[in-house]
């Protein structure tokens, strides 16, 4: 099961073929990332209203997460970008790094007392765990060949679907399967909660450290000029002017998925800050958040979401498939509307055991989106400024969540009469609209060719053997 790779690429021929142990050692890290997360998507908004917030506040509450993800994310692959350790490599110190300081934000977030503190607490837990996704990323473009991009990607989706499955049900495992109470006296976080938190802790730090000790990273081809680089291009506030200009300077596939990006991103979010009010108003009848029958909603909003993110970690085997039969735009666009539809659903259920089957849609979008528009971007990036785009790129997923924040409280109360039910139908609108764009994005890789015409050295990710495919995207 050894990870390292014995000799460095060049920039100028293709990197050598990864074995499956070594992709799914340089992807196991991400099962901690999503644990982060998905404890993060849905629990907040329960901890936000517990805490006091109104409906129509708590998208503004989210702001803490886009407006870290795009400080952060850039930064990090600016960074990274310039650092080099013949122990440690590129990336890894970064993965470190911010897995401590997540795990240690999960600890305390379970604990909070005010809204404030809450909202704080937000603050910190989405900058470290951002700290550490970056330049994930980033490594599946250092160290695979084109050939395996999908494949790299598809690991990492899988490992994001395993994890938030475990991670949405902790509550409810806690709850039905062990008797911890999920309720808990006015202003207070409910024993099942802090539980799942507190694992979600330990798990972030012990799978990123399994990434950082069994994966080796390539040295620079050519330290020297490295280092040249690295001090002509030095300091931090250079970084930060770098990462925000790049916005400026993005290649032309880029340009086009980040619109596709923010329309996704943006039913994303609408899904994450409002599902757990629109399902406990909608189909519970409740805004209590004392009262057993909130929590119980609340409780399934986690297995939902567990429900979505192993329809994801499923589909995403399936994906390189789907794409070599047709395209990889093709796919996203069929995923996209699968899970546009799944949200807006929602709004005609009024039996929870149904949201389960909304939650496929939702599933197969995630997959993709998780997926398909990484490997798009990828083989339309410079080698030595991976991280740097990868990082840019993040800006169009929090710049529709911070859309988001400022917009969807004002619709949900004014539009919308505070029925977040709604605030989902339109984010399920908005995923259709993305998938639509994804026709308008140039794959160069996804240009089909004549079988009796194509290179024997193929740049097509997408049409990998499946039998490669490690897990998924």
């Amino acid at each position: 099961m050894a990870s390292s790779v014995a000799a460095a690429p060049s920039s100028t021929r293709e990197k050598p073929r990864l074995s499956f142990w070594q992709i799914w050692n340089m992807s196991f890290g991400f099962l901690g990332i999503q644990f982060g997360f998905a404890l993060q998507n849905a629990n907040v908004s329960r901890i936000f209203e517990t805490m006091g917030a109104k409906t129509d506040d708590i998208a503004i509450l989210w702001l803490a997460a886009p407006t870290t993800g795009l400080l952060v994310q850039p930064i990090i692959g600016y960074l990274s970008d310039r650092t080099w350790s013949p122990r440690w490599g590129r990336r890894r110190p970064y993965f470190l790094v911010g897995a401590i300081l997540a795990s240690l934000a999960l600890l305390v977030m379970p604990n909070v007392t005010a809204l404030w503190m809450a909202a704080g607490m937000l603050w910190v837990m989405d900058s470290s765990i951002n700290i550490s996704m970056e330049p994930f990323r980033a490594l599946v473009g250092d160290l695979l060949p084109s050939q395996q991009r999908t494949t790299g990607f598809a690991a990492q989706t899988f490992f994001i679907g395993i994890g938030a499955i475990v991670a949405s049900s902790l509550p409810w495992i806690f709850t039905n399967w062990f008797g911890i109470e999920n309720t808990a006296p006015a202003g207070q976080i409910p024993p099942s909660v802090r539980y799942a938190f507190y694992i979600g802790g330990v798990v972030f730090l012990l799978a990123v450290l399994w990434t950082v000790l069994r994966t080796r990273e390539y040295p620079p081809e050519n330290l020297a000029e490295f280092e040249e680089e690295k001090r002509r291009t030095a300091g931090f506030w250079n970084g930060v002017r770098e990462s925000f200009m790049g916005i400026f300077n993005m290649p032309k596939t880029m340009k086009q998925l980040a619109l596709v990006q923010f329309f996704s991103w943006l039913a994303l979010f609408a899904m994450w800050i409002y599902t757990t009010p629109a399902i406990t108003s909608h189909i519970y009848h409740t805004t209590d958040t004392t009262s057993k029958l909130y929590n119980e909603g609340a409780d399934w909003v986690g297995v939902c979401f567990s429900v979505y993110n192993g329809v994801s970690a499923v589909f995403a085997l399936l994906l390189p498939m789907i794409a070599r039969a047709t395209s990889r735009r093709v796919t996203h666009l069929l995923c996209l509307v699968a899970g546009g539809l799944g949200l807006i659903s929602i709004y005609f259920i009024q039996d929870p055991k149904l949201l389960l089957l909304s939650m496929v849609g939702v599933g197969i979008a995630w997959a993709s989106i998780l997926s398909v528009p990484y490997a798009m971007l990828a083989g339309a990036l410079p080698w030595n400024k991976m991280g740097y785009y990868m990082g840019v790129f993040n800006f169009f997923i929090v710049i529709p969540q911070m859309v988001a924040g400022v917009t969807l409280g004002f619709f949900t109360k004014h539009v919308f009469n505070d029925q977040p039910v709604f605030t989902l139908v339109l984010g399920g609108c908005s995923m259709i609209l993305s998938g639509l764009l994804t026709l308008l994005v140039h794959d160069a890789d996804d240009i089909r060719l004549p079988a009796e015409s194509q290179p024997l050295n193929t740049d097509a990710p997408a049409y990998e053997s499946p039998v490669q495919t490690d897990p998924r995207v």
